[in-house]
């Protein structure tokens, strides 16, 4: 799968100054446009956990049906510590290492972290999709930057929003005695499209499918 930026200049940051550098420099690349959701078929669901001094890398790729098409998994050493906002940084190396591996390109990509929903508009879903050139989701369970009020029935988005009052993305409510979901474009979706999506692809649980999905095989293979 070829990566719209070469994956040579995908720095590893030494310090946080020259992350934050890398970061505004990608947003550069940033573009934000509807997707329609008829259009697409397969749909990516992507989950990072740690095994010691190891990411574990889940990508699942499912069908509108919810069939599972391939799942795919690497483990590569953690070379960036956990810093909110700088997630990328710590993860992308081994969610671009999965999709090597993948036979099919899914049309979309789900992540469990944030897309424009960041204090510089550049969460790993939208660091990712630019780097992959492939429209992407953030689908996080808490909110990282901005503000928005709490949902109060099943169903319902409310508008998350910086502190400027640009909508940033939504905070909705997926599902009967849970938190919020934070969902935001990441790269080459926008904000109705991305909430849209997200939507469809619950199938009775908090998270959607492809998110779900990943996670669960992401705790398999860490027994």
């Amino acid at each position: 799968m070829k990566s719209m930026v070469d994956i040579s200049n995908f720095l590893y940051p030494k310090t946080l100054e020259e992350a934050e550098r890398i970061q505004k420099e990608f947003l550069k690349k940033l573009v934000l446009v509807p997707l329609d959701f008829s259009k697409v078929s397969l749909i990516a669901g992507v989950d990072v956990s740690y095994v010691d001094d190891q990411a574990l890398g889940i990508v699942v790729v499912i069908n509108k049906n919810f069939e599972i098409i391939e799942v795919v998994h690497e483990r590569l050493k953690v070379t960036f510590p956990y810093i909110p906002g700088f997630l990328a940084f710590r993860e992308a190396p081994v969610i671009l290492k999965c999709f090597e591996k993948l036979k099919n390109t899914p049309d979309v990509i789900l992540f469990d972290g944030q897309g424009i929903a960041h204090p510089r508009r550049l969460g790993i879903a939208s660091h990712v999709g630019i780097l992959l050139n492939i429209p992407t989701i953030g689908v996080a369970k808490t909110i990282l930057y901005g503000k928005c009020e709490k949902p109060s029935f099943v169903g319902q988005a409310t508008e998350l929003k910086d502190r400027n009052g640009e909508v940033i993305g939504f905070c909705y409510l997926s599902k009967k005695n849970t938190k919020p979901i934070v969902i935001s474009p990441g790269y080459k979706t926008d904000l109705e499209s991305s909430l849209h999506i997200v939507k469809s692809l619950l199938n009775g649980f908090k998270l959607p499918e492809p998110v779900r999905l990943a996670h669960y095989y992401s705790q398999k293979l860490k027994m």
